[in-house]
């Protein structure tokens, strides 16, 4: 595959996996957070286990995380197919490769979903919870979704989230086709004027 097709397919499995690297991130590369709660107001390790698990947090992750291959393979398939009709010059992969390729990719993202596992996020994310909310927040919404609507909330959660993750990707398809479009040529410009200015090979005298 050529330069422009492999930096293409980064960029667009970059902003596929936003959503999910989002819950991933460092609290120091996140934007200036409000102050947080003094530590002899903070919830507890116990409270976080109870609310995470009202919340059903850990489900609701191994959910998203579970779609995320499959939906991954998809975009690059379509990706791909798209790249071939627009730029033809640059298809240098048959059906059937671009089928094996899509296969290898789907299975080292399925090896990435699992380089962070979901018991790491969960320490962290408790972690970030009680430096924003009191002991007394964390009562007060484990009470919420123990509650009937809380529990309903949550049991629709995965529900909600099926239906939107493939409206996400469709729309962020059809939004970064005009820019992975827009690089794919100027980066084909470079890589053939490079070419074009190229000093013809001196022939070899007998």
């Amino acid at each position: 595959m050529k330069k422009p097709v492999r930096i293409a397919l980064v960029l667009g499995m970059g902003l596929a996996l936003a959503p999910i690297s989002v819950h991933a991130q460092a609290p120091e590369a996140q934007p200036a957070a409000v102050p947080a709660i003094p530590v002899d107001q903070q919830a507890t390790k116990e409270q976080m286990t109870k609310l995470f698990e009202a919340m059903k947090i850990k489900e609701q992750m191994a959910s998203v995380m579970k779609m995320m291959p499959g939906i991954m393979q998809q975009q690059v398939a379509q990706q791909m197919q798209q790249m071939k009709k627009d730029h033809p010059e640059m298809a240098t992969m048959t059906d059937e490769q671009q089928k094996q390729q899509a296969k290898v990719m789907s299975k080292f993202m399925e090896r990435v979903m699992t380089v962070y596992g979901s018991d790491d996020m969960l320490n962290e994310m408790a972690a970030v919870y009680q430096r924003h909310l009191t002991s007394a927040d964390v009562d007060g919404i484990i009470a919420f979704y123990n509650s009937p609507a809380g529990q309903h909330m949550v049991t629709m959660a995965p529900a909600i989230m099926q239906e939107f993750m493939p409206t996400m990707m469709k729309h962020m398809q059809e939004r970064m086709k005009p820019v992975i479009d827009d690089m794919t040529k100027e980066m084909a410009e470079i890589a053939k004027s490079q070419a074009d200015a190229k000093p013809a090979a001196t022939p070899v005298a007998k």
